[in-house]
């Protein structure tokens, strides 16, 4: 066996080959970073997907070793790209790792059935203190438990090949490792290839169920339009680094126009191009709104005729095409995340929270800044900066189209995070930090979250080391992980946009095969969520003439964040059911309040305001009417001139009978 080892600086390279052997070999790793696995040369992936360690199709259950260091190295943490805890002595550590240094060490797949296994791939330990990792590995399998075979390579027994020279059928698996890294110890992180003997039917959806390039998803857009031409529109936001379009489809039943009252909702995805679940969620969707609204589907017909809706599938294009070449189960955890010129973009966004936060603190607000669309800092848009050219695309969409309500997926995880993802405290890295409509926010997320068939599921196994549905399956991004300049926090901030993130699964880059089941778990949610667009109070400004007044600001007593209206004087308040009191402004006109109820059901509550123009502001409009001069009016005659024109006593009449 000929031996290559690979080492990078920051990254867990768990994977090095040369030719047909594979080892795992592993640097430190970072908490946040997993592996980059390289694919062996003439590699060609296996006919069978596999069978769900990393997806969790795998319970725990299915899980055993021959023995473990400690319950937090058990079994049931050897699943391919789990990611570990901040230390190595919690419960969720980053892979399983033997009780004993010895070649009769072993970890065993129960699959439960008869099942084509058809290869193993395997990682080291995910920590930032410990380099452990097995360089060499045999496979075993058995029907009962007891009697084991070794899988052979001609007449020698299989060492450390990814892909089995012939499928074995069995029901239990086991890798035993061979050797280990010499200054570590045996741990490993594995992901079984498998086919069941009978195929399972997932869905009834008559849908594309496979990963696209980005030729393919081009060309599925195109036949989605031309099915539905009178309800879709393809267009672009802009480029990638790499000059590849950021595609965008709209389903609305007047493609390319706003329509005033007519609330517009966008999904994203792929802004990591290696989370490529959501990207395939977005496609689906657009294929499911269109052959719904072709069969006549209420709920379908009546989102297309009332919301304006936007799917953007691939913000990251060219990180996306490097996690695809490599495959599902060997791009790791964060090949491809990044863009072309390696800027993660959704934390791309300029930091609006301290500029916000630091007015006040100095108590600016409302005099010298607004609570709501804080401006981008003049640094930020200079070509210096390290902004990526998909972010700018982004901004650049956000300002120009009035958006109510956003979600973008994201993969890695189970839960739905909401603003502030900043913490307002310096140097605190997870700390509740929640927007003036945190009560919303909550709503929001739980409406996604409630009707996916896994997030709030007690009884699910947490993704690696966070039980979220202890908490609904949802967070405040903030007391999760601090991050400044986020896409959420921005579109707070910047634009009337409430924008949350959806993690839709554990698995990054899911196997095709597992596509199906994952559309099954998301549908549901994915509907639910853009209906909350139609949540809240909405409404026209009209000027005393029946024009509608664009930039408008809508105050909500006791929420200290407003909202502005758009180029129509159309507006959208996202609340919960209660009474509120609401209170309208415009630069030129006397303010209006009144007060507005939000229902339980679904359909915003109608709230027109009418304005007249103050009377500073009539003098203004004359006064520029006449370039800014004094409206000149025939002058009186001083006060001594007439007083000397009034008839005195002697120059009274005098009447004479």
């Amino acid at each position: 066996v000929c031996v290559c080892v690979c080492v990078c600086v920051c990254v867990c390279v768990d994977w090095c080959v040369s030719h047909s052997s594979i080892l795992a070999v592993s640097s430190s790793t970072s908490f946040y970073w997993s592996a980059l696995i390289m694919v062996p040369h003439g590699f060609v992936p296996s006919e069978c997907p596999p069978m769900g360690l990393e997806t969790l199709k795998i319970d725990d259950f299915q899980l055993h070793a021959s023995t473990m260091r400690r319950y937090g190295l058990g079994a049931h943490r050897g699943r391919l790209n789990i990611q570990a805890g901040l230390y190595d002595d919690d419960l969720y550590d980053g892979a399983w790792c033997a009780g004993r240094n010895d070649p009769l060490q072993w970890l065993e797949v129960d699959a439960r059935r008869l099942t084509k296994f058809t290869g193993v791939i395997t990682q080291g330990r995910s920590s930032l203190w410990s380099s452990d990792w097995v360089t060499s590995y045999k496979v075993l399998v058995s029907n009962d438990s007891h009697t084991w075979v070794t899988l052979k390579n001609g007449s020698q027994d299989l060492v450390s090949n990814v892909l089995f020279p012939v499928a074995a059928v069995a029901r239990y698996i086991r890798v035993n490792p061979r050797s280990w890294f010499n200054r570590g110890s045996i741990c490993m992180r594995v992901e079984i290839l498998g086919c069941p003997i009978r195929n399972e039917i997932t869905t009834t959806d008559n849908l594309d169920f496979k990963h696209h390039s980005y030729k393919e998803m081009r060309h599925l857009m195109k036949v989605v339009n031309e099915m539905c031409p009178n309800i879709t529109r393809i267009y672009n936001i802009g480029k990638s680094h790499s000059g590849q379009k950021l595609y965008a489809i709209e389903i609305s039943d007047n493609p390319g126009e706003h329509e005033p009252g007519e609330p517009e909702f966008r999904y994203t995805a792929g802004s990591h191009g290696n989370e490529v679940l959501g990207r395939e969620l977005l496609l689906l969707l657009m294929q499911f709104m269109c052959q719904e609204y072709l069969s006549g589907s209420p709920r379908i017909r009546h989102l297309v005729h009332e919301t304006r809706i936007h799917l953007l599938p691939s913000v990251n294009p060219d990180g996306y095409d490097k996690a695809l070449e490599v495959g599902s189960e060997l791009s790791g955890w964060s090949l491809g995340r990044w863009s072309q010129d390696g800027v993660d973009i959704h934390h791309n966004f300029p930091d609006l929270n301290s500029i916000l936060w630091e007015a006040e603190t100095k108590k600016w607000i409302p005099r010298k800044m607004l609570n709501h669309h804080v401006p981008i800092p003049e640094w930020y848009q200079s070509k210096n900066s390290t902004v990526a050219a998909e972010t700018r695309a982004l901004v650049s969409w956000m300002e120009k189209i009035p958006f109510v309500l956003g979600g973008n997926l994201q993969g890695g995880e189970l839960v739905v995070t909401f603003p502030y993802d900043r913490t307002r405290s310096q140097g605190v890295s997870r700390e509740q930090t929640p927007t003036p409509d945190d009560h919303v926010f909550r709503w929001l997320a739980f409406s996604y979250a409630s009707t996916h068939r896994l997030m709030t599921d007690a009884r699910r196994r947490v993704c690696h080391t966070e039980d979220f549905a202890k908490e609904d399956g949802t967070i405040n991004g903030a007391s999760w992980h601090t991050a400044a300049g986020s896409m959420n926090d921005f579109s707070y901030l910047h634009t009337n946009c409430f924008e949350l993130s959806m993690y839709v699964g554990c698995d990054k880059f899911p196997h095709e095969s597992e596509l199906a089941e994952e559309w099954e778990n998301n549908r549901e949610s994915l509907l639910v969520f853009m209906e909350q667009v139609h949540r809240g109070i909405k409404g026209i400004v009209w000027d005393m003439q029946g024009r509608g007044i664009a930039n408008a600001t809508i105050q909500v007593e006791g929420i200290g964040h407003d909202i502005r209206t758009a180029a129509d004087g159309d507006y959208w308040r996202l609340l919960n059911p209660g009474e509120y009191s609401i209170t309208v402004r415009a630069e030129g006109y006397s303010a209006s309040s009144k007060v507005c109820e939000v229902g339980y059901d679904i359909g915003a509550t109608r709230c027109d305001f009418t304005v007249s123009r103050t009377n500073l502001s009539r003098i203004k409009e004359i006064m520029e009417r006449y370039n800014k001069q004094p409206i000149r009016q025939p002058l009186r005659p001083p006060v001594r001139q007439l007083q000397a024109r009034r008839p005195g006593p002697r120059h009274r009449r005098v009447r004479t009978s």
